[in-house]
């Protein structure tokens, strides 16, 4: 399970996080300067503000989760009799919760078999 859209009452709190958190990367970035560090040019440092919900990166990364799965699932015969199911970043709500919501329906189902 990924992380998927927030609710709406946390998505302002998670966007200032994320606002201050790209601030606060740049003021490290420019002050490792000042001191002569080296620092890795833009391109090439890592914004973690990408792997949020609705980007790009998200969109890729679900799309070869999608074709790994289905490889394996193809390809290695543990991965053939198990049920894989992916929760991807277009399904709303925190990766942990939709874990902890599947694993109680689970649990009602008349076949469950808690090993």
């Amino acid at each position: 399970a990924i992380d998927g859209v927030a609710p709406r009452a946390k998505m302002n709190q998670q966007r200032s996080r994320r606002f201050r958190s790209a601030k606060e990367a740049s003021e490290a970035c420019e002050a490792a300067r000042r001191r002569g560090e080296p620092v890795p040019d833009e391109g090439s440092r890592f914004d973690s503000n990408c792997i949020t919900p609705g980007t790009e990166f998200m969109a890729s990364l679900s799309v070869h989760l999608e074709f790994m799965i289905r490889k394996k699932q193809t390809d290695d015969p543990l991965w053939q009799k198990p049920r894989i199911i992916l929760s991807g970043h277009e399904v709303p709500g925190e990766g942990e919760h939709k874990i902890m919501e599947h694993i109680r329906w689970a649990r009602l189902q008349e076949d469950y078999k808690p090993n």
